[in-house]
């Protein structure tokens, strides 16, 4: 049996099927630091205020852009931007050409899985609410970019 994302580009699925490629792990609402130097990214364990940290889902989903003023929206139009999304992300995978996760939401119709696998950031990080920001360096983490 085929799947959607299988059988069509990112470009030609719908907005419903967009949107459930969405793992619903958290990571990319993890906050970033790029190194001013060498340009490489790096990930932390301090999660936007929106974040839910058990649902691993933003609280204010249709506001989120206008209340969070760096929230960078998942598009084609930013294809190219795609490298900053964790190694699991279905939008980074399926441009990669590579297959989604045996446990990726779509595959096993919950995401009980990706939550019992570590795959989230369910039991992983901290608000960004609860730091000062201006010490973010101090939690740049290695298991998000995966």
């Amino acid at each position: 049996m085929s799947h959607f994302w299988e059988e069509k580009t990112l470009a030609q699925m719908n907005q419903t099927e967009w949107e459930s490629l969405c793992d619903g792990c958290g990571k990319c609402c993890l906050n970033k630091i790029i190194d001013d130097d060498t340009e490489e990214l790096h990930f932390t364990n301090v999660a936007c205020h929106l974040l839910h940290t058990k649902t691993c889902q933003c609280r204010k989903y249709d506001q989120r852009f206008k209340i969070v003023k760096d929230c960078v929206k998942v598009s084609l139009d930013d294809i190219d931007q795609f490298h900053w999304l964790p190694k699991s992300c279905a939008y980074r995978l399926l441009i990669e050409d590579k297959p989604l996760p045996e446990w990726h939401p779509l595959l096993t119709g919950s995401k009980s899985a990706m939550h019992k696998g570590g795959f989230s950031i369910r039991g992983k990080i901290i608000s960004e609410t609860a730091i000062n920001p201006e010490n973010l360096e101090d939690y740049i983490a290695i298991w998000p970019a995966e």
